[in-house]
């Protein structure tokens, strides 16, 4: 089995396919026996397909899939997560504004947790997409009875079983650390660095990330107050 899948959803990330495969290359090399880097493209619309497929030609460790339309971020992430290999699955984003190399900083806590989710520290990120985020942060937490303090962050390091357990919905990639716990695995959150974005620009505005999150989090908050419990006597 590959030690460590990384995955990311890409969408229209034409400038930065190429620094993502090195980023992800020098963060990880040396640092596991083997890895493997899933690059799940949501139907990209610039030079993002054929800069992935030539990545994946020189590089064996590069799986490259795509999408026949743009399907949006939840079903980039649950693909990628069905295609890793990985005993353990790390996701971040393609833009570098999480750091590669704080999939170390997660990894200790797979000794004691199954799922480590980030905590971006000092947001490099417009105010506006700051205080939104604050706002469904709370909102989701008041409804779903969870305490992360940053679900959308994109850094999470996984293992294979947690990966495998997910079945999203539209949304639910914000979700990830709560559907994890619901499952019955051990979450934490884990401080992780945040950079401004170099290139490209932000695919998700206000409205997908503010008021349909608030609508999905009634949604999880419904199905954890009937997530089924039990225990066999003597087991």
């Amino acid at each position: 089995m590959v030690e460590l899948s990384v995955v990311v959803p890409v969408f229209n990330e034409e400038e930065n396919v190429a620094r993502l495969y090195e980023a992800v290359s020098e963060a990880v090399r040396g640092k596991v026996s083997d890895y493997e880097i899933v690059l799940i493209d949501d139907g990209s619309t610039d030079g993002s397909a054929p800069r992935m497929d030539a990545i994946a030609a020189a590089d064996a460790r590069v799986k490259a899939y795509h999408f026949e339309r743009n399907c949006g971020q939840t079903s980039a992430i649950w693909a990628g997560l069905r295609k890793a290999d990985g005993r353990y699955v790390a996701l971040i984003d393609a833009d570098l504004q999480t750091d590669p190399a704080d999939i170390f900083t997660l990894m200790p806590y797979m000794r004691e947790y199954d799922l480590a989710n980030g905590m971006r520290t000092e947001r490099r990120d417009t105010w506006l997409k700051r205080v939104s985020s604050r706002i469904a942060n709370g909102f989701r937490n008041w409804v779903t009875q969870d305490r992360i303090r940053d679900t959308g962050c994109p850094m999470k390091l996984m293992k294979k079983e947690v990966a495998n357990s997910f079945y999203l919905y539209e949304g639910f990639h914000r979700f990830l650390p709560t559907l994890a716990r619901m499952n019955g695995f051990r979450v934490i959150e884990v401080p992780v660095r945040h950079r401004p974005r170099e290139y490209g620009s932000s695919k998700y505005g206000m409205f997908n990330r503010l008021f349909v999150s608030l609508m999905d989090a009634f949604v999880i908050g419904w199905l954890r107050r009937r997530v089924i419990r039990y225990r066999i006597r003597g087991e």
